[in-house]
């Protein structure tokens, strides 16, 4: 990767530290489920001890469910391993200021073992292996995310009392490209805007979306690292500011039976001179490279397998449903939003969509998904079938995953996913889709109770 101007640098730390201006530094690393945990620091103690020798954290914190319950069936972590340590060691690219936090600086940690070998489950580490692979070709991957939202004008704490029903969504119909609508709360978008290009993001946009209260903020294509750890600092940060407003927002996959919330991911990739190496030279009616094609076929061959990666709980797999803009069918066209993979642009823009990440994804784990099985495409010379022209919902293509328990089966029996990502990692990820499933298996829903209390 290129070496990076941090939005802010460690000599301008040292001097806002001592002119008082900041007092705290946040250090933490996302987690399986894409959230950022670490450790907020006095500045000063940061300054004399963390910053070159960096911190320690329970391994738990990557063996954990949703609710931060310890579960067993990790081979990195349990009871019986004593749940130790892992070292965090802050990236100093990723310095920057937290403008919604007063006098707070927050970098992005890396994770270790005590001998300072990596540690390979931790999603960070995953992306990075599958960018060096990527390198070795002499490629850079650049994507983008599209994360949408969708706000209340409940706070969270009601929210959570009132059993997350029954709340007020910040508008009242479908607002898709309005700019009344999106004005009816451009307070709290614009804050967001402005925080987030003030903490070191380059922010494009703001629309509204079509479910009630929905709407998507969009920041510049990036490397893909930037990228995603740009993504962890977005949500974390959205959602605090959401809260010092008074409302809430969810980026849930599905909150309820309207339109779900998407996370499109953009890709494409230079080469050493910087160049768009998706773009082709003219051969191709679709403007796309040798390697395009190549990289593309391989999306298709690991849709299916890599779903994990993409649509990691029970409640991303109720986005995919035929006429709602969110993808059913293993297909591919030009420019087709019924296709899971979109190609769009051209020239120096050439690139594809994935539009199965909903909002609730892990961004470091669905991109090292998408380099890993374009990395398998070109490996294997992998041909592009026929593009979709009409409507895949109704065409003759493979269905995506409908239910997390098929994706994954379909992960751990995947030599793709063991030959990119190794048996450990498959492991892991495979055993945080059986924690969840166990966990929902066992619940009473309120469907159940609605239909079964009296009426059976």
């Amino acid at each position: 990767m290129a070496d990076r101007t941090p939005p802010l640098a460690v000599e301008e730390l040292h001097a806002l530290v001592a002119a008082g201006e900041i007092d705290t530094v946040l250090l933490a690393f996302p987690d399986m489920q894409g959230r950022l945990q670490g450790k907020r620091f006095a500045a000063r103690f940061f300054l004399d001890e963390v910053l070159e020798h960096g911190t320690e954290g329970c391994n738990y914190l990557l063996a954990v469910d949703t609710e931060m319950n310890t579960v067993d069936g990790y081979a990195m972590s349990s009871w019986d391993r004593g749940y130790g340590d892992f070292a965090m060691h802050p990236d100093l690219s990723t310095l920057r200021r937290v403008p919604w936090n007063e006098g707070t600086a927050l970098l992005i940690a890396d994770l270790a073992w005590n001998d300072g070998s990596p540690v390979v489950a931790a999603p960070r580490q995953i992306l990075r292996r599958q960018l060096d692979r990527l390198a070795e070709l002499g490629y850079t991957a650049q994507v983008g995310t599209e994360l949408e939202f969708i706000v209340f004008k409940d706070t969270y704490e009601q929210a959570w009392d009132a059993g997350y029903k029954g709340l007020t969504p910040a508008n009242q119909y479908n607002i898709d490209y309005s700019v009344l609508g999106t004005g009816r709360i451009e307070p709290l978008l614009r804050r967001i805007r402005n925080e987030m290009q003030a903490a070191g993001l380059t922010v494009e946009s703001a629309k509204g979306e079509c479910n009630p209260g929905q709407h998507e903020i969009v920041f510049k294509y990036d490397e893909a690292l930037v990228t995603c750890d740009q993504h962890a600092i977005y949500k974390t940060g959205a959602k605090e500011i959401a809260s010092q407003e008074g409302v809430s927002l969810t980026f849930m996959a599905k909150y309820n039976e309207r339109e779900g919330n998407s996370c499109h991911i953009h890709l494409s990739l230079t080469d050493a001179d910087g160049a768009n190496a998706m773009a082709g030279s003219g051969r191709d009616p679709g403007g796309m490279s040798d390697v395009m094609r190549h990289f593309l076929a391989g999306q298709l061959a690991a849709l299916r397998d890599f779903s994990l990666l993409y649509a990691p709980h029970i409640n991303s797999y109720k986005r995919f449903q035929p006429g709602s803009f969110a993808p059913t069918a293993v297909a591919w066209g030009y420019d087709n939003r019924t296709c899971s993979l979109r190609v769009v642009g051209h020239g120096r823009s050439m690139r594809f969509e994935n539009r199965l990440p909903g909002g609730d994804v892990n961004p470091h784990l669905a991109v090292a998904g998408l380099v890993a099985a374009g990395l398998y495409g070109i490996e294997q010379k992998l041909e592009l079938p026929e593009p979709c022209a009409g409507n895949a919902y109704t065409a003759e293509y493979e269905h995506v995953p409908t239910t997390l328990r098929e994706a994954a089966e379909l992960w751990e029996n995947s030599p793709i996913a063991k030959a990119a990502f190794g048996d450990e990692v498959v492991a892991h990820y495979r055993n945080m889709a059986r924690v969840e499933l166990d966990a929902f298996d066992a619940a009473v829903t309120d469907w159940e109770l609605r239909r079964s209390f009296e009426r059976m």
